[in-house]
């Protein structure tokens, strides 16, 4: 059975978009602290280990974020969302070790998110690196769909 196109994208596109978007703002927040300080969520313990400062530190974080969401909202849409659930899962793991659970459990949800949208792009046809030839191996088979 092969998905609608249709229904593909009313669920494809609003989830590129939140993940493209998102992770845009936030990464460009680091470096004005609009939405919140960013180093409060940066664990003493870690912070004390950087070869930068904190601040520096964020800023790298937000040029990643940036990068992340770009691929997201251009032809690296596959493979932005796994680096986008990737990142999210690795705040989550930073904000349970500064002790903000009720955020990492909502990282950890977003993260899903972003795998869901990675699935769903494999579903679009998109491809991992859009100039690389396509596998067999590469996308998801429709019999699995079925099953």
């Amino acid at each position: 059975m092969q998905p609608n196109s249709d229904n593909l994208s009313s669920i494809y596109i609003p989830l590129r978009l939140v993940y493209g978007l998102v992770p845009i703002v936030a990464g460009a927040d680091k470096f004005f602290n609009l939405l919140t300080h960013w180093e409060k969520y940066l664990p003493a313990e870690i912070a004390g280990k950087l070869p930068v400062s904190p601040a520096v530190f964020m800023m790298i974080v937000g040029v990643i974020e940036v990068v992340a969401g770009l691929a997201v909202l251009t032809f690296f849409t596959r493979l932005g969302a796994y680096v986008v659930m990737v990142w999210l899962t690795l705040i989550a793991v930073n904000l349970i070790i500064a002790g903000y659970y009720d955020i990492a459990v909502r990282d950890f949800v977003i993260a899903l998110g972003a795998y869901t949208l990675g699935q769903v792009a494999a579903l679009h046809g998109d491809r991992w690196l859009p100039f690389a030839r396509r596998s067999r191996s590469e996308g998801i088979s429709t019999h699995a769909m079925a099953g």
